[in-house]
């Protein structure tokens, strides 16, 4: 089994709408208006304006995401990531994570941003593991955000 964090191509389009969706719909989330813009135009909305997407593949097929947005401040946003069920357990977060810091570390990025959801247990987990540390309630266009971090680079 080959395991691989790869840039965006076109080609996974369908993939990383699914994924996310995927995600979103099962922990009972809407799909707000930023996440409509994100997904529908990963091109125009995170990729051209400095920020990257990775896609986990395995055997050549997308199982995992991340998208990696610039912010005014210079930092990157770090957002919809998602692993498949069926890949869970294979380290992709984590790897996901490496290739996010990788980039913003390249850039001279002064850090890593993220929010999520209290109910996102395994991520949150995994984000306190990957060094991420807890904010005090930021400006959000998401209604589920209720848990802000940072990770100084």
């Amino acid at each position: 089994m080959d395991l691989a964090i790869v840039p965006y191509r076109p080609a996974h389009a369908a993939a990383w709408r699914s994924m996310n969706e995927g995600w979103l719909i099962a922990g009972g989330y809407a799909l707000e208006a930023k996440d409509q813009l994100v997904l529908g135009d990963p091109q125009g909305s995170i990729l051209d304006r400095g920020g990257h997407v990775f896609i986990a593949e395995r055997d050549g097929e997308p199982v995992g995401c991340c998208s990696l947005m610039a912010m005014p401040d210079g930092g990157y946003e770090v957002g919809k990531m998602a692993v498949v069920e069926t890949a869970l357990g294979q380290n992709l977060g984590w790897r996901l994570l490496e290739a996010c810091e990788a980039a913003a570390r390249a850039a001279g990025a002064p850090r890593l941003y993220l929010e999520t959801n209290a109910a996102q247990t395994h991520a949150i987990a995994l984000y306190r593991r990957f060094g991420f540390l807890d904010l005090p309630a930021q400006p959000t266009p998401y209604a589920r955000c209720n848990v802000w971090m940072e990770k100084p680079l």
